[in-house]
Formats: structure tokens, C-alpha cells, sequence
């Protein structure tokens, strides 16, 4: 079977019950566990973000296999993955959620997806792991993901605190920027 048969297959297939749907003017979405068939089209999602660093298409299906209890995805009513976060749990503080990478389609930018996404996926983690921190990294000048954790941190009464974790001389292409460790925390669910 084709790549291109295999997700239209996917598309085809019925969307599972909606676990929290968020509503805006223009569609329905709900936050879901990804599936790895998502893989491919989480890929296409970060790559047109224009704003994340791209990993092979091999580690989206293998995030959602493997990751898939600590990532969401936001479908529109018919299923399609339309905005995702991907996240783990720090093996060294796993009370410490990762968020590794957010993507919303850029028709859904704007309508709150984002926030409903790590509303969604924390609150999940919290009932299934328990959660104290989120933790991201951000670039420098990356005004959207700044506002997002802002934002959360707000909704969530919890301190957000900033600090370079790595910083670009530490990166071997030479060409990465630094990237500021946001961390928010305490939570309470």
C-alpha cells in the first residue's frame, strides 16, 4: 500500500469519542491521544509551522507509539489531526512534564488550540501520572510560544520562570539559537 493510500485509509477511519471538545465559531475540535498513524501528518504539521525544528518523519511515528500517553492532538470533527503537543515525562523528575514541541494548523491559529491542548494534556497527566511542573524551550523572539505559556501559567496560578538551558555555542550546527527553559510550576489538578 501506497503512503499516500495508508493516510487516506486513515482519514477514513472514525474518529474516536471526543475526550474534551473545544468549540470556536468556525469548527469543533476535541484533545486526543495521537495514534501512530498520525505520525505522518503531526510531521507535516510541524514542518509547516515554519517555526519548529523539523525531526525525521520516522520520530512522529514513534512519538505517537511511544509517547502517545504524554502527547495530544487536536482533530476537527471529522477526525483529522488538526494541532498537536508532543511531551514526556522527565525519567529524572516525573512529576516534570516536557513539552517537547506545539503545532496548530494555521487554520485553527488563533482559536485557542494550543491552550486546549496542554490544558488537555496536563490535566490527562495529572489523573494518570500526577504533575507538579511543565517545562518548554523556547527561542528567543518566538512571540507565539511565549504568550502560550504565559497564558498557561496564568490560567494555572502557577510561577513561570525563564533561564537559557542551552545555549547556542552549545549546538554543533552553529547555527541554533539559545533555547530558554520555561518552567511553571507548582500545579495543582
Amino acid at each position: 500500500m501506497t503512503a499516500q493510500a495508508e493516510l487516506d485509509r486513515y482519514r477514513k477511519t472514525p474518529p474516536p469519542i471526543p475526550s474534551t471538545p473545544t468549540t470556536s465559531t468556525t469548527s469543533t475540535t476535541y484533545i486526543d491521544r495521537p495514534r501512530p498513524g498520525d505520525g505522518p501528518l503531526l510531521w507535516r504539521l510541524a514542518r509547516d509551522s515554519g517555526s519548529l525544528d523539523l525531526n525525521s518523519a520516522y520520530s512522529y511515528l514513534l512519538w505517537c507509539r511511544d509517547f502517545a500517553g504524554t502527547s495530544a492532538v487536536a482533530r476537527d470533527s471529522s477526525g483529522h489531526p488538526v494541532g498537536f503537543v508532543s511531551g514526556y515525562l522527565r525519567p529524572d523528575s516525573p512529576g516534570t512534564l516536557l513539552v517537547w514541541q506545539v503545532a496548530v494548523d494555521e487554520s485553527v491559529r488563533g482559536l485557542g488550540v494550543a491552550g486546549a491542548l496542554l490544558d488537555g494534556l496536563s490535566a490527562r497527566v495529572a489523573a494518570e501520572h500526577g504533575l507538579s511542573a511543565l517545562e518548554a524551550t523556547v527561542s528567543p523572539g518566538n512571540l507565539a510560544s511565549e504568550r502560550l505559556f504565559a497564558s498557561y501559567a496564568e490560567r494555572h496560578g502557577a510561577t513561570l520562570t525563564r533561564e537559557v538551558l542551552f545555549a547556542a555555542e552549545e549546538f554543533p550546527d552553529g547555527g541554533h539559537a539559545p533555547e530558554v527553559l520555561h518552567r511553571i510550576g507548582p500545579l495543582h489538578f
